[in-house]
């Protein structure tokens, strides 16, 4: 089977999963000379399936999750808490509601590529069989058995989760 029917198939499945927001990191431009927050802005729904985003025409992979947050002051231990949570309120003064879940950062993957042989971010055509690369340094697992897995676990979640 195809990257293009796999994926296709997997939306067919997911059809009764809530979706994820794609937000878009954009920095406004100054009014009367002064600089405004930037913001993070609404760019599609998809549904998170382990490194991949399937969404209803496009396929992505995932860059950095986040809450969408409203600003509030506090102390951090780390400059990088400090810079997490001013992405968490960018994407609340973007239009994201409290507490959604937001992908920045995502990557538009090419599956008709992959089919015709290319690689297109994790995803590549290995022996023959479209593949996807679930970690940076893991290797490379049969998309098929791949989405399957994923999905069932969006599906039904394990106790607890």
């Amino acid at each position: 089977m195809s990257a293009v029917d796999l994926f296709q198939a997997a939306r067919e499945r997911l059809a009764e999963v809530a979706r994820e927001g794609l937000g878009e990191l954009v920095q406004p431009r100054r009014l009367l000379g002064i600089p405004r927050a930037p913001r993070i802005v609404p760019r599609g729904s998809a549904w998170h399936v382990g490194v991949l985003l399937v969404g209803e025409e496009d396929v992505f992979a995932v860059g950095d999750i986040l809450r969408a947050h409203a600003e509030v002051r506090r102390g951090f231990t780390a400059e990088s808490q400090r810079q997490r949570a001013a992405l968490a309120a960018a994407a609340f003064r973007g239009g994201f509601d409290e507490g959604a879940t937001v992908h920045i950062g995502w990557q538009r993957l090419d599956p008709t590529a992959v089919d015709g042989g290319a690689a297109s971010g994790p995803l590549a055509l290995v022996g023959g069989v479209p593949s996807v690369r679930w970690s940076a340094s893991g290797g490379f697992a049969p998309l098929a058995g791949y989405l399957e897995e994923r999905i069932s676990l969006v599906r039904t979640p394990p106790p607890g989760a």
